[in-house]
């Protein structure tokens, strides 16, 4: 759907939030309906890419910095902090989110292994997430897919269960 799109007239499994250009901090109106989909009494399972994963950040009160030079090129290496593990992806962006402004209920999900700036973000205990690479861009051979899987999972998860959203 547009950027502008009114999803509140929708009713959805998960919410994918692709890449785009530009400053992320400009897509105002996307931003407010990223909020409103996590404020939602409704979980609704959410993975961004690239402009997605700042936009994600923005929605739930990060802030972004402009990169000195940007991560661009296909072999950008990032690091899995859950796994420790290395990936080579593709990139092309000027933004990131900023580490020091990421909320309690979340944590960073990856680095650049350049730059140690953030490369994705993900909530403790609820399906949200974002990259900041671009997975479907095979910087290895399918290294990164198992991400749209995770999506898929957290939709699937979360047609069959009912999850209440006064956690703890």
């Amino acid at each position: 759907v547009p950027y502008d799109y009114k999803l509140e007239k929708e009713e959805f499994d998960g919410l994918f939030i692709s890449n785009g250009p530009g400053d992320p901090k400009l897509c105002k109106e996307t931003i407010e309906t990223i909020k409103k989909v996590i404020e939602n009494e409704k979980i609704i399972p959410i993975f961004g890419i690239c402009l997605g994963n700042q936009l994600l950040g923005l929605a739930i009160g990060c802030d972004t910095i402009k990169l000195k030079y940007g991560n661009r090129g296909v072999n950008q290496p990032v690091i899995n902090l859950r796994t420790m593990q290395c990936f080579i992806t593709s990139q092309n962006h000027g933004y990131a989110i900023d580490d020091k402004t990421i909320p309690d209920t979340w944590s960073p999900y990856y680095i650049n292994g350049n730059d140690y700036s953030n490369e994705g973000i993900t909530h403790n205990y609820l399906p949200y997430f974002g990259v900041q690479f671009h997975p479907e861009g095979k910087g290895g051979p399918e290294d990164t897919e198992y991400l749209f899987d995770l999506f898929i999972s957290n939709v699937k998860k979360n047609n069959y269960c009912n999850i209440n959203r006064s956690y703890g």
